[in-house]
């Protein structure tokens, strides 16, 4: 099994709305860090590119306790993000651009889709083949290994009013709720993204996220206030096999 990087689930007590939308950013104070899975192959000599469709993506994990982001490679500082994040993970970021010493990565911060420059020294570099497409005309979801595709599902997006925005994200913590009969299922991937419309959630800043569901009769519509739910059987097949910093496309 390729790249399972930082795949472990963080077990917390979350402050999730019990409709299971957009996730609450507030600290989770029994939550554990995750330690790197067996399996997660380096990147560190891989041969630098910009990503490609099929393509392996590189996940960057904080080395020390902050980073700092520059708004370009002259070193223009934008920015200190610290780690791990309010869940206890690892703070990653998806790279988009790898230019030696200087990485451009995807942030987890709004306005959804915000770039900036880190330096390599600063992070630790591994690779996934693994990408999640979310066809939200469809309500289905794909997760290929390369171009080949090796599960799908049907999902349930946001409602017309607090819509699932389309963009390129990455997983930035997996947690195990509490409660696995909740309204948040058996597990729930963090996104990079936010909702357009919630700038305050729950207490926290409207972040997104996938995750299995208590009904799951609302499958196959729109139903959330911005989340992604699937079956508690495929996300927790996605727990098992895919790494935090994994790649999630939305579209349609």
């Amino acid at each position: 099994m390729r790249t399972n990087l930082l795949r472990t689930a963080a077990a917390a007590t979350l402050a999730f709305l019990l409709t299971g939308c957009a996730s609450s950013a507030s600290s989770a104070s029994s939550a554990v860090r995750p330690e790197p899975a067996t399996g997660a192959s380096s990147a560190s000599s891989a041969v630098r590119h910009e990503p490609t469709p099929g393509a392996s993506s590189k996940i960057a994990t904080v080395k020390g306790s902050r980073i700092t982001v520059y708004g370009n490679k002259e070193g223009t500082a934008q920015r200190t993000i610290t780690s791990p994040n309010d869940y206890g993970a690892a703070r990653v970021f998806l790279v988009e651009r790898d230019e030696g010493e200087w990485l451009q990565v995807l942030l987890p911060i709004r306005p959804n889709g915000s770039k900036g420059w880190i330096k390599a020294a600063d992070v630790t570099l591994a690779e996934t083949a693994y990408r999640v497409e979310i066809d939200r005309g469809a309500f289905k979801f794909t997760v290929y290994d390369g171009d080949r595709a090796v599960r799908t599902g049907k999902v349930a997006t946001g409602e017309a009013g607090t819509p699932t925005p389309p963009g390129r994200y990455f997983f930035t913590e997996l947690v195990k709720p509490v409660d696995q009969g909740g309204a948040y299922g058996a597990y729930a991937f963090g996104l990079s993204g936010f909702s357009p419309v919630l700038k305050s959630f729950a207490g926290g800043p409207g972040q997104l996220a996938i995750h299995g569901t208590n009904k799951p009769s609302a499958i196959g519509t729109r139903a959330s206030h911005g989340c992604v739910r699937i079956s508690n059987d495929d996300i927790t097949w996605m727990a098992n096999n895919l790494a935090i910093g994994t790649p999630v496309v939305v579209q349609g």
